[in-house]
Order: structure tokens, then sequence, then C-alpha cells
């Protein structure tokens, strides 16, 4: 059996709501073994057979969409792709302003150089973007409703581009629980 978490986009937000039973349920429908959500923001913790997360995002696509009525973006990590996630470490600079934020977005691949390209150009005393993967972490010198990013400027260079945010302190808890449940 593989172990993955599925970051789920949309989930609990703009208009979309969905009970975390529920959200349950619709694994549980796939197939899928051993499933867990935690907090109610699309994190889903599952096992299965299947050793192609290109083909498990796809089918966790497909279902949600036809039973929740809109797309929902998927992108799966294993346990330790996680933990590698989690295991970054910023600046000195960022870890020594107390006030600072640090969010990962998260792609279905490496940001190409466009990406860069665009978020490289909304680089702000505040906002800084390191790209590791197939993650983009977000340094922000302060609180994320600080940001002259917030909102739009993200959205916009975003735009076409699977992908789902979650910040470090809720996907280092998410990591200690996938420790926690095997």
């Amino acid at each position: 059996m593989h172990r993955y978490v599925a970051l789920l986009r949309g989930i609990n937000v703009g208009g979309h709501r969905v009970k975390m039973d529920r959200l349950r349920e619709l694994f549980v429908d796939l197939g899928f073994e051993d499933v867990e959500t935690f907090i109610a923001s699309g994190n889903v913790l599952f096992s299965c057979e299947s050793a192609d997360a290109g083909n498990l995002e796809r089918r966790i696509e497909d279902h949600l969409a036809k039973q929740l009525g809109y797309d929902v973006a998927t992108l799966l990590r294993t346990p330790d792709e996680l933990s590698a996630v989690a295991a970054f470490q910023p600046t000195s600079d960022h870890e020594a302003n107390e006030d600072a934020s640090l969010y990962v977005m998260f792609l279905a691949e490496p940001a190409d150089p466009e990406l860069q390209a665009k978020l490289g150009q909304l680089t702000t005393t505040m906002d800084e973007f390191v790209f590791l993967g197939r993650e983009i972490y977000w340094l922000i010198q302060g609180k994320l409703s600080d940001s002259p990013l917030f909102g739009g400027g993200i959205t916009k260079a975003m735009r076409g581009v699977p992908n789902t945010a979650r910040n470090m302190t809720t996907l280092r808890r998410l990591v200690a629980k996938m420790d926690r449940s095997g």
C-alpha cells in the first residue's frame, strides 16, 4: 500500500462548503483506505495500491467534479515528499522577523521559466519567492494580509497553473499527524 496526502484547492473557500465526513466518503468511494482529513481546508490522507500519483490526481479530480459540481485541483504528495517540504528553512532574515509568514504553493510540475519570471516581477521588500521542485515558497516579511500581493497579484500570476497553497504551520502540523497515524 502507498500512502498519500491530497492537497485540494477550493475546499471550504469561495462558497464551496464540504463537510469533512462527506469528503472522506468521496475518497472511500474511490476505493481508498485509511482515509483521514486534516482541518477543513482540503487535506486528505489515504492509502491505496496505486503508485501512479498522476493517474490518482486525475481520478480524484474527476470524481470530485462529478460529486461536488465544480473543479477541485488535486495535488498529491507522499509523506516523505511532504516532510521534505515542511523541513524547508528560509533565510536567517526571514526567521529573525517574528511576524514573518511562510506559505507553500504546490504545483503538479516544477514552475516553468515563464511562471518564475512572473513571480520574480512581483518580488518586493516584503515578498520573496523560492522555487524548489514542485513547490514555490512564498516568504512574507509580515502577515499575509499585509502583503501588497495578497489577493490579486498572486492570483493573476498563477492563473492557468493548477496549484494550492498552505501555510507552513499547517504543513508542519499535517506532517506531525502523518507521523502519528503511520
